[in-house]
């Protein structure tokens, strides 16, 4: 009557990646779960969850995540459907899209920012309701 479904070692340890201080990453990583990276990315990153970069941390690429806290070094696009935090130890330079976002005292931003509202309701054909009342 009460039967539990045995949970997978992903869902009893969390849903989080780690990319520890000293490793370094020449490529691209998709993963569709949190992400901690405290060590070096050359490539491209893209995420379902949050990203956060650490104090030690460095990404030289493009990134698209739902959610980013950065205290390292980013250089490249970045793109985050909801807020993006950076950190006042952060560097950050090159292009910012973003939902929300907030900045710390300190952290040197250097790049375009472009603070887009997340689009909740797309129609199905792609079209807005002006387009289609014409």
């Amino acid at each position: 009557m009460f039967e539990k479904s045995p949970k997978s070692y992903t869902d009893l340890l969390g849903k989080t990646n780690r990319i520890v201080e000293g490793t370094i990453i020449q490529g691209n990583i998709t993963s569709p779960a949190d992400f901690r990276l405290d060590g070096h990315l050359i490539g491209n990153f893209q995420s379902k969850g949050k990203l956060v970069i650490g104090p030690a941390g460095m990404v030289k690429g493009d990134v698209i995540c739902k959610n980013a806290d950065i205290e390292g070094v980013f250089e490249g696009k970045i793109q985050v459907l909801e807020i993006l935090n950076i950190k006042a130890k952060a560097h950050i330079k090159g292009e910012v899209i973003c939902g929300k976002l907030s900045v710390e005292p300190g952290a040197e931003f250097s790049a375009t920012c472009v603070m887009k509202p997340q689009v909740k309701n797309l129609p199905n054909d792609g079209q807005s309701k002006e387009e289609k009342a014409s």
